[in-house]
């Protein structure tokens, strides 16, 4: 699996957001500055995190940016799959046609790839932004 990197950007942005005061909203371009991010690719990427209802936008001279939740109802996973869809380690995981030896669900191999898919998602599903902003996120050793 690999984040791509708008996914990444999401992340930063959402985390920037997370620091904020509870409510306070943000004009894109203050966000575009302080993440290095292109305003038209800023643009596009906060559309995909509005349709997924993780943050919310204000029109008008007043208007900008914020959090639709609290950073700790919002989750790495979240955000990942807002931006680049279902999270998987291989395609045969979702689609046994995939499968390369034609054994669909019997294969050893995708056996043990969702096993690890399972526990990835687990651990995204487990690092919320409150968290990480906070720094006291822990993994399982």
């Amino acid at each position: 699996m690999k984040i791509t990197q708008e996914a990444d950007y999401g992340l930063r942005v959402v985390l920037y957001l997370s620091k904020l005061e509870n409510g306070a909203k943000i004009n894109a371009a203050v966000i575009a500055e302080h993440e290095g991010l292109p305003l038209r690719f800023l643009l596009k990427l906060l559309r995909k995190l509005i349709a997924k209802g993780i943050i919310r936008s204000y029109r008008g001279v007043a208007g900008g940016y914020s959090l639709n939740k609290l950073p700790e109802e919002i989750t790495l996973k979240d955000v990942i799959e807002a931006i680049d869809g279902p999270i998987y380690v291989n395609r045969c995981i979702i689609d046994p046609a995939y499968c390369n030896a034609q054994k669909g669900n019997r294969c050893e191999i995708h056996r043990a790839l969702g096993e690890i898919q399972t526990s990835l998602i687990k651990q995204l599903s487990d690092i919320n932004f409150k968290a990480l902003k906070d720094g006291t996120y822990k993994l399982p050793v």
